[in-house]
């Protein structure tokens, strides 16, 4: 059964050397239910929010089975919230979601919208070299989510997948790939009013066609 193994919200906001100043990627399990909301979950925050939530990137979610994955690389636990994850997942696919496809957890209804990008912060944040290269290269970005539904989450939460459209674009295919087939599709899809596409998917998109 899929199901959340952790809910997590910014435990403190750290110095970071990057334009800001500061970061909130530190976040922390919680041990009560958190509320989801239109612009993500209660007592969580983005410091940067240029580049950072919105109701596009409302969620983050990662999957415990990629995080083992790095564990195992780096040799060292990466518990919940290491990467700055809302949500951290087993069971369900994460990487293989479709963007726009639809999760109940818990009691709010999510929509896919993006892969992760990562960042400065993020390889600072795990004191690795290369860890950006490192992380794309594994081609797990984890995924952010849109809030259709706001509603209480906690760990133990089951996670149903209630919807998914057909054009078949995942969010590690078009995080890996960004091919001007992908890049129809998703127009395609938003076209025919099955997926609404945020602005840097659009931005992308631009981008894959004009290598056709």
């Amino acid at each position: 059964m899929a199901e959340l193994v952790a809910v997590c919200v910014v435990h403190q906001l750290l110095p970071d050397r990057g334009g800001v100043g500061t970061t909130a990627i530190d976040k922390r399990p919680s041990a009560k239910p958190i509320r989801i909301r239109k612009l993500g979950l209660h007592a969580d925050v983005q410091a940067d929010r240029k580049y950072h939530g919105g109701e596009d990137q409302a969620v983050y979610a990662y999957a415990e089975e990629d995080a083992e994955h790095f564990a195992r690389e780096l040799g060292r636990e990466i518990p919940p919230g290491t990467f700055g994850e809302n949500l951290r997942t087993r069971g369900v696919e994460v990487t293989g979601a479709v963007i726009g496809e639809r999760w109940r957890v818990g009691g709010a209804v999510l929509e896919v919208t993006s892969p992760r990008t990562p960042c400065g912060v993020f390889e600072r944040r795990m004191g690795v070299k290369g860890w950006q290269d490192r992380f794309r290269a594994y081609g797990a970005p984890g995924a952010y989510f849109r809030v259709i539904r706001a509603g209480d989450v906690q760990a133990g939460d089951g996670i149903e997948v209630v919807e998914r459209p057909d054009h078949g674009v995942t969010i590690g295919g078009w995080f890996t790939r960004q091919d001007p087939a992908a890049a129809q599709a998703l127009l395609d899809a938003e076209a025919a009013g099955a997926i609404r596409l945020q602005d840097d998917v659009h931005r992308y998109i631009a981008k894959a066609l004009a290598r056709a």
